[in-house]
């Protein structure tokens, strides 16, 4: 059974490959099986990583009062989402013959004789190792909405919102293309996750944020944005750090093999996008800001991670660079809006995952060895099916869930903060109270972006 992505390979490096190293087929040797399925191995626990550095980002752009409470969150996601997966996920996004719009394996792991052997994915990987790479997959979806509706969200409602949307939401939207479903047939294209990963947790996290309505204080009556800084700019920096690296992971094991060519090429290409955008991004609002922002130039690193993983695998130097370049350019333009529009995205989520996914899953068509005008509208398609479904379906599980249980905390919680009201602990108890935004240890107000976004709501001193 061949899973998610084996004809993600570029014609290039399809063409490279077939000089370096021999076809991979049933009769693999088994060395070469052994390296196919570690270097899926090492890729799991790469975008394992991912996780810590989302709960790090997080932490450190939203204030230091909630920070147990976000921890919280991705502790669950990450348990809860493999978990989900593994009784009904990897088998709703990879249920064999289906319809091309719903289709069901059955619940739980079971893999046949052949397996966990080459006889498998023609080589690649084990059926364990299939499940593990895609489960982590799953869990950082879900990792997106987090961020976004972060500071006055209600606990027990988003871990039941996560458990649908992890469990149901997310494989069966990505059974339309890695399972090959009806969008696969039609030839649309999508790597590693721009659109099925970052887009799909995108979706929901405006839908969430839609519903929840802004963090008390961001926004006046009479139009002004307040800048509401975060904790830790150095947590921050380390977040996208460890992102970054996870990312190797993230697009080099969609691979679904160790072929050198193909990896090499994908990983080249993750960290030249990741590079322009963070260049971009430094510079464009520098020079709407007039002083150098750093949480900017974290955003632009994030956009083009997410920008090239669309098409990561079939990108020349120069397009990498970019899309990566545009990407950052577009998130900072995105920052502004969303704010001007009175969206209150703590941490940028939306603007880097939903609309940089969107990017780059249309840059596939205008980019690399599928580039073409036909590409580019079935690309569109994509696009606007995922959006309608995620977005649809994540207001349905929101909308829901506030109509019974409520999604928001109440104002005195919002202002205490969620680490003593839905924990009854801090993450810093020798902090004391500051005056500014009702929570320990926050950032104190600078110049420049800070200032800017106050006076004007351009930009914000936060990231995805």
């Amino acid at each position: 059974m061949i899973r998610k992505r084996l004809s993600s390979l570029s014609v290039a490096a399809l063409a490279i490959a077939a000089v370096a190293t021999p076809a991979l087929a049933e009769d693999v040797s088994v060395e070469m099986f052994t390296v196919n399925n570690l270097w899926l191995m090492i890729a799991a626990g790469l975008v394992f990583i991912m996780h810590l550095g989302f709960a790090t980002l997080e932490s450190g752009l939203t204030r230091a009062k909630n920070t147990t409470n976000i921890l919280f969150k991705n502790t669950y996601i990450v348990c809860v989402g493999l978990l989900t997966y593994a009784f009904v996920g990897f088998n709703l996004m990879y249920p064999g013959e289906f319809n091309g719009f719903f289709g069901f394996a059955g619940f739980g792991l079971f893999p046949g004789e052949a397996d966990n052997t080459a006889g498998y994915a023609d080589g690649g990987y084990t059926y364990w190792t299939d499940f593990l790479f895609q489960g982590m997959f799953a869990a950082t979806c879900a990792t997106i909405v987090s961020g976004a509706v972060a500071e006055r969200v209600k606990l027990s409602s988003f871990m039941i919102f996560t458990l649908v949307f992890v469990a149901l939401v997310y494989p069966v939207l990505g059974s339309w293309k890695w399972g090959a479903g009806w969008l696969d047939e039609m030839g649309f294209y999508d790597f590693a996750g721009s659109t099925l990963v970052h887009s799909v947790g995108g979706w929901g996290a405006l839908a969430g944020v839609l519903l929840l309505g802004p963090r008390m204080g961001k926004y006046t009556k009479d139009g002004r944005t307040n800048a509401i800084p975060g904790s830790s700019l150095p947590l921050a920096t380390i977040g996208v750090f460890l992102l970054w690296l996870g990312w190797f992971g993230f697009n080099g094991g969609s691979v679904l093999n160790a072929d050198a060519a193909a990896v090499s090429l994908t990983l080249v290409t993750t960290s030249l996008a990741a590079a322009a955008g963070g260049l971009s991004a430094m510079f464009v609002s520098w020079g709407v800001s007039k002083k150098p922002d750093l949480s900017m130039a974290l955003n632009g690193i994030l956009a083009g991670l997410v920008g090239i993983t669309a098409g990561a695998d079939q990108m020349a130097m120069w397009s990498s660079m970019l899309i990566g370049a545009i990407a950052g350019v577009i998130v900072v333009y995105s920052v502004m809006f969303f704010d001007r529009v009175r969206l209150d995205d703590p941490v940028g989520a939306i603007s880097v995952h939903l609309v940089c996914g969107i990017w780059g899953t249309l840059a596939v068509g205008i980019f690399g060895a599928m580039a073409g005008p036909g590409q580019l509208v079935t690309q569109a398609i994509g696009v606007v099916a995922y959006g309608a479904a995620a977005f649809i379906s994540s207001l349905a599980i929101f909308g829901v869930l506030k109509a019974t249980m409520g999604i928001r905390v109440t104002p005195e919680e919002e202002q205490e903060g969620l680490d003593i009201g839905e924990h009854g602990m801090q993450a810093y108890p020798d902090f004391q109270q500051s005056s500014f935004g009702g929570g320990p240890g926050n950032i104190p107000s600078h110049g420049g972006a800070m200032q800017a976004g106050m006076a004007t709501g351009a930009l914000k001193t936060e990231t995805a």
